[in-house]
């Protein structure tokens, strides 16, 4: 894999906290909407930055450096998933994905 810094980049956003977070071409074409993957995110790009840019609820991830976002009623379901690994700089998106039939993600609590 070439370095991080020469793949092209799809989109970016950043986390509340003003982290720049990226999502790579090759991600988004070749891992998140492969179609034995979650080829209903298609038509929702911009709803998966809005998730890392406003969650609705964060979690760790069980992978170190990574960390889940979660979005109600965002993209083709009612929560929409996002994980960002912040292991290299920028930090990117490794992968989202629709979740739940009106069951909020595992421990949230909302406000």
């Amino acid at each position: 894999m070439p370095p991080q810094d020469s793949r092209p980049i799809r989109a970016e956003t950043t986390t509340p906290e003003g982290v720049r977070v990226v999502l790579f071409e090759d991600t988004w074409e070749g891992h998140i909407l492969d179609a034995s993957r979650h080829d209903e995110l298609a038509a929702h790009l911009d709803a998966v930055l809005a998730t890392v840019a406003a969650p609705d609820h964060r979690a760790p991830d069980p992978l170190p450096h990574r960390e889940q976002f979660h979005k109600q009623d965002a993209g083709p379901s009612r929560w929409l998933k996002v994980v960002v690994d912040f292991a290299d700089k920028p930090a990117r998106i490794v992968t989202a994905y629709g979740h739940g039939h009106g069951k909020p993600p595992n421990e949230w609590i909302p406000p």
